[in-house]
């Protein structure tokens, strides 16, 4: 295979000549897509859907305020603001606003998208706002005032860079930024772990850990619980091995390793270390969740408490704890369970109870808890085509939980059913899907095919207005496939897939396309498929190795060319998911599975394509899409492309953009899938 690429120029994120040649294609695809009555239809019910004043306003909890960001029509950059629970209550909250976002945009003429904060306990008066230039991962950081609702003069502040900063006390934060050389892996992280007091320059903070070279990231911060207030520093070997050490200042070695396995999670809650297993440890499968008493397995106990033992149907889901209490998230054939675990009760020494009130093929999780001062859990069940629900409750507390919030019905469901499928892959292995759509369809219509397949990100039941709106209320039907590489059976499903089996996600996509058709539930020329970030490497791979399954596709943000990925942003943190381009052994199956070098002139005729990206996309490079969109049109493959200037990864940080990406996808999908529609 030839190493000359003759789109490098491509690469060039602002360079003149490649920003001209994305406003050409820019113009092609308005030109094609936008002109039509229907789109802005759509457009206009996208944002309808997205501006819904009824929405759930999500929550933390700081102290005796819950805190929100919000985005609506009025405020499109959106505000950090804060109510009680009690007004939380309410049907229309009293809403305390911290910060505008529309108002401090205009004020410093600069494009700011919210990317969190950090707000300092137990006071609650202090907070450390990260804020993103037009949704760059990126971003700068300053202190605020909780009481003043304003910046702290002099207070913390850093310049633009992938920052990784946290409280210790009011006068010392944890921070990891650019300090220049050595300071960034490759992937563009923090590999310096350093402790910086209040009033000192940013550059003579005190460096504590120093990552290698070849990491992907480091980072510390402050357990600040009562009682058990410690401080840790996490290493990120790569993306899937990592080491946590606890820091003890007085002692003859400060940075104390947590022996656990590299690829385990651990993480510590009071006199608890739990530990999820990625491989068999102590005697356990991969998947399992452990509990030890964290002093004892310092001083070398092993004997651990076995909260979560997974089967070949069920899956560790993710766990919260409470002030007393563990909250346990399960997946039995990819549809949520939940059970409340406590402590030194009943046989083996926890009691566990189950959480009711989650129907079947439908999604629960944790939105929040206040671990260190009470019991109280926020949790939100929802489903394909049941609107989000949020529930408030006491773990331990008599009477249940109570509904707080219900998400309005955004589209028209009647008529309309939820089944789940299992395709079987190349290998024989059986692989889940949903399907949602007309319970009693005569024949095959129109279906888009949703899929990820990487990073251990599973796809699950959930409510979304936008498809409902602008695909299943028109008649479409919508399905969900999930494929090896996630995490919908564990990370055995998830390590089926990864480097040079990255073949099997593929196969299971395929092979989820080929029983749709089987069932007559769709055609070839009927079935779209879509994709983002990884999804979208997935969708480059449908279109480049079984064309004829589809008849449209749609990759957002898309991952292209696996032979350069590694030399382009975060692409080096990737590696251990992908394997290293540089290496003899990963190499070929790179070149395998790399749709940008696929792409050929001859052979069967690809379905139309249309990618989108964004130039502030800094974690997947834009020029994945756009080269790949210049080698399809030199060979004569139908390709639209659109990129928006901001959005960063997510292609969009307003409702506006989102609401203009969402209506050209579904367009274009409409008008190729029913074309005498």
């Amino acid at each position: 295979m030839s190493d000359e690429d003759p789109y490098l120029w491509l690469e060039d994120v602002s360079g003149d000549a490649a920003l001209a040649w994305v406003r050409e294609r820019n113009a092609e695809t308005v030109d094609a897509l936008t002109g039509s009555p229907g789109f802005k239809v759509l457009e206009q019910e996208m944002r309808e859907v997205l501006d819904d004043d009824g929405r759930i306003p999500y929550t933390v909890r700081r102290g005796r305020h819950l805190y929100n960001f919000w985005q609506d029509a009025d405020h499109v950059r959106g505000l950090w603001r804060r109510t009680t629970l009690e007004e939380y209550r309410t049907d229309r909250p009293a809403w305390e606003v911290l910060l505008d976002l529309d108002a401090l945009a205009e004020a410093e003429g600069e494009k700011w998208a919210w990317a969190g904060s950090r707000v300092l306990a137990p006071e609650h008066r202090h907070a450390l706002i990260l804020l993103s230039r037009d949704g760059a991962d990126a971003c700068v950081v300053r202190e605020f005032d909780l009481e003043t609702l304003e910046f702290v003069e002099d207070g913390f502040t850093v310049a633009e860079a992938k920052t990784r900063i946290g409280w210790i006390d009011h006068d010392r934060v944890w921070i990891g930024t650019d300090f220049g050389a050595g300071s960034m892996s490759t992937s563009g992280y923090p590999l310096q772990v350093r402790r910086w007091r209040r009033g000192t320059p940013l550059a003579d903070a005190e460096l504590v850990y120093q990552g290698r070279p070849a990491d992907l990231s480091a980072s510390g911060w402050h357990d600040d619980t009562p009682g058990f207030e410690r401080d840790f520093v996490h290493r990120q070997i790569d993306f899937w091995n990592q080491e946590l050490f606890l820091l003890r200042e007085d002692a003859a070695e400060p940075t104390l390793k947590i022996e656990v396995p590299d690829d385990a999670g651990a993480s510590v809650h009071r006199r608890w270390l739990t530990v999820t297993t990625k491989s068999p440890w102590l005697g356990h499968p991969a998947g399992s969740l452990l509990a030890f008493d964290f002093e004892a397995f310092l001083a070398g106990e092993r004997e651990a408490e076995v909260l979560f033992t997974p089967d070949e149907r069920t899956a560790l889901a993710g766990y919260s704890w409470t002030r007393h209490h563990l909250i346990l998230s399960t997946r039995a054939d990819v549809s949520s369970r939940m059970e409340l675990l406590t402590p030194g009760q009943g046989p083996g020494g926890w009691h566990r109870a189950p959480l009711p009130g989650v129907p079947p093929l439908s999604t629960a999780s944790v939105t929040d808890t206040d671990p260190d001062e009470s019991d109280e859990y926020f949790h939100q069940v929802s489903g394909f085509l049941q609107p989000s629900t949020l529930y408030r409750g006491t773990a331990g507390g008599a009477g249940g939980s109570e509904s707080l919030k219900q998400s309005p019905s955004l589209f028209d469901t009647a008529g309309l059913a939820v089944r789940q499928y299992f395709a079987t892959s190349a290998d024989g292995t059986r692989v889940p899907y949903f399907v949602v759509g007309p319970e009693d369809r005569p024949g095959p219509g129109p279906t888009l095919l949703y899929g990820y397949g990487g990073f251990e990100i599973s796809m699950v039941p959930h409510y979304s207005a936008v498809t409902g709106r602008a695909w299943l209320a028109r008649g479409g039907t919508y399905v969900v496939a999930g494929i090896r590489g996630g995490h919908e059976y564990g990370p055995g499903w998830h390590k089926a897939a990864l480097g040079a089996n990255r073949i099997r996600a593929y196969e299971d996509f395929a092979a989820v396309a080929r029983d749709l058709t089987a069932r007559d539930i769709t055609t070839p020329a009927q079935l779209g498929i879509e994709g983002g970030s990884n999804g979208g490497l997935l969708m480059g791979a449908m279109l480049t190795r079984d064309p004829e399954l589809f008849g449209a596709v749609v990759a957002h943000v898309p991952l292209l060319d696996m032979l350069r990925f590694h030399k382009l942003l975060a692409g080096a943190s990737w590696i251990a998911e992908y394997g290293d381009p540089d290496s003899p052994a990963d190499r070929p199956h790179l070149e395998r599975i790399s749709p940008y070098h696929r792409v050929r002139a001859d052979g069967p005729a690809y379905p139309p394509l249309l990618l989108l990206t964004s130039t502030r996309d800094d974690r997947v490079h834009p020029g994945h899409a756009r080269k790949m969109a210049a080698r399809l049109r030199e060979y004569g493959h139908p390709v639209l492309f659109h990129e928006h200037l901001g959005g960063g990864h997510s292609g969009a940080t307003d409702h506006r953009q989102t609401a203009f990406n969402e209506a050209l996808v579904h367009t274009f999908l409409w008008e190729r899938l029913t074309p005498q529609r």
